[in-house]
């Protein structure tokens, strides 16, 4: 049989500034690698918070220099061939956005285009068919105006080319105290991915301007508010004068003139953008029926019609604006002024142009100006703008500074610290670590803005409905004018009838129901501190059934702590820790540290610790070492056997035994012939896990599994401790992407809980991939599809609860807008008069706006936070 051996390649060379993981050109450069041969498996990963391909060949087929060759030779033409312009502008109509979408999308060379009605604009287009300059152009030409960007950071222009060769061999490593490991072999390789010069993975984080009518207008963007509001003061006017006959009919006429031409003014500019898209929308009906019903003399009901018409976009555009500005608002947050020590004074800039490496200035109570680490001073940081946590957190120096600087993803919170957060009382001083258009508060905003692109399913489902339902309607209403040659009627009659049932059947309040619920989700769960990429995930998380954790730092603290002392009979348990604590001291072995610490915590710090001569590691059994002339040694049941001399006592072996059950990595220790005790040792759960699933449970996550590394007895001890259904250990990241799938082909919905670094594939390949602790990791915001910013599993019940009631506003929204056109076709038919459809029409979209945007107040599920995992240090004899 032949060996697989695996090439990893940093994926920022082969695509250059490529801006997510899940970009159409990463999709087509893994489909391509898996169709040649020699190449068994192609897929994303990660390492050193860098996303990485890694591709899986058979040497004796396809040789390693030849891999490479391929996929700088695929990635090269991918590059050369698809750009990516993303744009931001005003916000706009729901069917103004997809009536802009499908101009762009006909433009010549443009292979994809999205606008969203927050004013997202994004497309792709072929290199070869249009340049970039061309497609600004025709995209000014189109309403869509954008000023010069300044240029954000680009962290992977200079960086150096290489990659590694990673032949995995298999052996087995064991360590101190636990289980065995997985050995992998290394080759190393290089390579020149080249900078392709002009792939434009673009992001601006600026745009002004219009797209076709939405925005602006003589009077700003209130503008069709303002019109809106002028033709309903008309209209009134219009039948006071009718009903109380103040003045002849002309005047009222004329009243009703001036509410069609107000009411009528944004939606006649939009129907003709529909007609030059050679697309039939609402606004074209609701034209069509107003003219119709002026035609018959109808005036009252025609510019009723126009001026509630117009009202309900007015309130529209109000909704969408409100999402964006709430996520607008996050941007906003940093400061625009920085202090900065240069030169040996303190000197005011411009955050823009804060560099790497520069010590800013931080005062009490002012918000922090980028992302960095403390170098001096200590204070806490109320971090909730980024992190959503509720309480503030405490902040200290880092011992060296130049250490934290080339590793700063991977220090801890103590240190780290986010631009836009609030600093506390104390006056401290930050290295800035990354620029301000690289901060996590701006990669949130740019990855919110363009997952409003994402389309949720429900929305896919209510556009394909229109496109169809559309021309159902006017075909029905061009069948219904002709009424009159097969019903005795005038024909006056048959067109007032057809034009009501015109009104009753166009079906705005479903445009807007499902874009209005999403976009409000998302602008609250970023409020939240929970980043979810656009409808799809928001709403697949609302229907999911079964939910999937990995288990280290992630339901677990991932730091071993000493949770058990069990001293043997007949000795203190405080000799057993003092020479557990003499010997393990010594050792950089990760479970040495967490003996040493609980054992300091329990004796107390002027506890005497007795020396030690002749420390030795035995490797993958334990440690040893003389102390008061007498040999120890403390490491697992089976390094006893090997050595000899005193056995095991049956009573100590039972307690080994019963800690392993329950999950404890654990250690015996001997001190010359005589046995003291046994040592436990676990990856504690998190203390709010617990409340946490049984918060998830409530919600309707009936499933909820563990998918580990670590061997099954410990996985299942912690799902019992934490309260979930099943466990699976002993998986290699290969193994969780095999479980996450059997799930998703058991359960349907499968959502996977990670760290998104080490469990990217499983992430992948779940439904909604949803990673823990992503403020500061690149990695973890661009590969899942719901980002929690904080290390806090209590923003899982909250994101799910939001999703559940996303989901249920989709489906009221959705029963409305359906059943009240359902109602009132028939009706209309019967004879209901349009005045009487026009007021149940127009309010049933007053209604699905309303309805979302309860969204934003959205309030967090309460959870135990204080719940604790019970743990004795010291444990009797008796068991």
């Amino acid at each position: 049989m032949s060996e697989t051996l695996k090439l990893k390649l940093d994926l920022p060379l082969l695509l250059p500034e490529v801006p997510q993981v899940r970009d159409r050109c990463v999709t087509q450069l893994v489909d391509t690698l898996k169709g040649k041969d020699g190449i068994s498996e192609a897929h994303i990963t990660e390492a050193d918070n860098t996303p990485q391909l890694c591709i899986h060949y058979d040497p004796k087929v396809i040789a390693l220099p030849r891999v490479r060759e391929l996929a700088r030779a695929t990635g090269a033409q991918l590059t050369d061939r698809i750009g990516h312009l993303v744009l931001q502008t005003s916000s706009m109509h729901a069917r103004a956005a997809r009536t802009l979408a499908a101009r762009v999308q006909a433009l010549e060379g443009v292979l994809e285009a999205e606008v969203t009605p927050t004013g997202a604009v994004r497309v792709e287009f072929y290199r070869q068919r249009l340049e970039e300059p061309a497609l600004r152009q025709r995209l000014q030409a189109l309403g869509i105006e954008a000023e010069t960007p300044h240029a954000p950071g680009k962290p992977h222009a200079h960086r150096e080319d290489y990659d590694h060769g990673h032949g995995h061999g298999h052996g087995h490593g064991h360590g101190h105290g636990h289980g065995h490991g997985h050995g992998h072999g290394h080759g190393h390789a290089s390579h020149g991915a080249g900078q392709h010069a002009g792939h434009t993975h673009e992001h601006e984080d600026k745009a002004h301007g219009h797209a076709g009518h939405a925005h602006g207008g003589p009077l700003g963007e209130k503008s069709e508010l303002i019109f809106a509001l002028f033709a309903g003061v008309a209209v009134f006017a219009g039948w006071v004068v009718e009903h109380w006959q103040l003045a002849g009919t002309a005047t009222s006429t004329a009243c009703y003139v001036v509410g069609y031409v107000l009411g009528g003014w944004f939606t006649s500019r939009e129907a003709i953008e529909n007609i030059r898209a050679r697309r039939f929308e609402i606004d074209t009906l609701m034209l069509v029926a107003a003219a119709g019903a002026a035609a018959l003399g109808k005036w009252a009901e025609g510019a009723l019609l126009l001026f509630l018409f117009s009202l309900g976009h007015s309130l529209e555009h109000y909704a969408m604006g409100r999402a964006r500005r709430a996520i607008e608002a996050l941007a906003k947050l940093a400061p625009e002024r920085a202090l900065v020590k240069r030169d040996g004074a303190t000197v005011e800039v411009d955050v823009a142009d804060l560099k790497v490496g520069d010590v800013v200035v931080v005062r009490p109570n002012e918000r922090l100006p980028a992302d960095g680490f403390v170098v001096a001073g200590q204070t806490s940081v109320d971090q909730a703008p980024v992190t959503g946590e509720s309480m503030p957190v405490d902040k200290r120096a880092v011992p060296d500074a130049q250490a934290a600087l080339s590793a700063f993803d991977k220090l801890p919170a103590q240190h780290r610290v986010f631009a836009g957060t609030i600093n506390g009382a104390g006056a401290i001083e930050v290295v800035v670590a990354r620029k301000a258009s690289e901060s996590t508060m701006a990669r949130v905003v740019r990855l919110v803005t363009e997952a409003e692109s994402q389309r949720s399913p429900t929305q896919n489902f209510t556009e394909r409905f229109e496109r169809i339902f559309v021309p159902v309607v006017l075909a029905t209403v061009a069948v219904l004018l002709f009424a009159w040659v097969v019903v005795d009627e005038p024909f006056s009659a048959s067109f007032y009838r057809a034009m009501a049932v015109l009104v009753a059947a166009s079906p705005c309040a479903l445009a807007i129901s499902v874009p209005s619920a999403v976009l409000s989700g998302v602008a609250r769960a970023g409020r939240g501190g929970v980043l979810i990429k656009g409808g799809g995930p928001l709403e697949n998380l609302g229907t999911l059934t079964a939910m999937a954790f990995d288990k280290t730092g992630t339901l677990t603290e991932g730091k071993p702590r000493l949770t058990d002392a069990v001293p043997a009979e007949g000795v203190p348990a405080k000799e057993l820790l003092a020479v557990a604590l003499a010997i393990e001291e010594h050792s950089d072995h990760p479970l040495a540290a967490a003996v040493v610490v609980g054992a300091r915590k329990t004796l107390g710090a002027g506890h005497a610790v007795p020396a030690v001569q002749g420390l030795q590691s035995i490797t993958g059994r334990g440690v040893t070492g003389i102390v008061d002339g007498r040999q120890v040694h403390i490491g697992k049941a089976a390094l006893f056997e090997d050595i000899g001399g005193t056995v095991v006592p049956a009573e100590l072996r039972e307690h080994n035994e019963r800690l392993m059950a329950q999950g404890r990595t654990t250690m015996l220790v001997r001190h010359g012939d005589r046995y003291l005790g046994v040592l436990g040792v676990m990856d504690t759960p998190r203390p709010a896990a617990r409340e946490v699933t049984a918060a998830l449970q409530r919600l309707g996550i009936n499933r909820l599994i563990m998918i580990s590394g670590d061997n099954q007895r410990v996985a299942e001890a912690v799902a019992r401790e934490v309260g979930l259904t099943e466990a699976h250990g002993d998986l290699m990241p290969e193994d969780k992407v095999q479980a996450i799938q059997a799930l998703r082909a058991n359960a349907g919905k499968v959502a996977m809980v990670g760290d998104g670094v080490n469990d990217a594939p499983a992430m992948a390949n779940a439904t909604v991939g949803i990673a823990m602790g992503a403020a500061g990791s690149d990695v973890a915001l661009e590969t899942a599809d719901v980002a929690l910013m904080a290390d806090d599993l209590s923003q899982l019940p909250f994101a799910v609860g939001l999703s559940r009631q996303t989901s249920r506003i989709i489906r009221q929204n959705l029963w409305l807008s359906l059943g009240v056109v359902a109602v009132l076709i028939p009706l209309t038919i019967l004879g209901l008069n349009i005045g009487t459809a026009v007021l149940f029409h127009e309010g049933s979209t007053l209604v699905v706006v309303i309805n979302a945007l309860r969204l934003l107040g959205f309030k967090q599920p309460a959870t135990n936070s204080e719940t604790t995992v019970s743990q004795a240090f010291v444990r009797p004899t008796s068991g």
